[in-house]
């Protein structure tokens, strides 16, 4: 029997998918400025200075939304198109999971959940600093909420898994 809290996150999809309908101005107004608060020490420590005049794309494809991201003099900055060097895609899940440490990066990419395209070694490099960031800089109800949310994913996809083998 699902759980409140699954039954939620299975319900998810359609609502979450009416993201691809807001416009990109929009969502990159909003993601800039919670990026920008999120990861300023992390941007002034110079972790993503390799970004520098390069471009990492982010795919999540189960909701056709994507951004394509870099670093300037300004901080990480985003944009609808780029010449990109790098495209990481995943759905939703999979991008919550490596987000909220639930699931091991290695595990996901490896199974081919999160995919590299292009340049692997700017791809892992970037895997490396997400995987690296300190969650205490972000702040603690932020953090527990999407722990929360990564666990209970977890726990759906191994209900889901055994159900399978059943």
């Amino acid at each position: 029997m699902l759980s409140v809290q699954q039954w939620a996150l299975r319900s998810a999809d359609p609502f979450l998918g009416l993201a691809k309908h807001v416009p990109f101005t929009l969502q990159r107004w909003v993601l800039e400025a919670a990026v920008a608060r999120l990861f300023s020490a992390s941007v002034n420590e110079g972790a993503f200075d390799l970004l520098q005049g390069r471009w990492l794309r982010l795919e999540v494809s189960d909701l056709q939304l994507g951004w394509c991201i870099t670093r300037n003099r300004e901080g990480l900055r985003m944009a609808a198109r780029a010449p990109v060097d790098v495209c990481i895609r995943g759905n939703w899940r999979e991008f919550v999971l490596l987000a909220s440490r639930q699931e091991d990066p290695d595990t996901l990419f490896f199974r081919r959940r999160l995919v590299i395209e292009g340049d692997t070694e700017l791809g892992l490099a970037m895997k490396n600093l997400i995987d690296s960031l300190d969650p205490d800089q972000l702040p603690p109800r932020l953090w527990r909420s999407l722990c929360r949310v990564g666990e209970v994913l977890r726990d759906d996809l191994a209900q889901q898994a055994t159900a399978k083998a059943s």
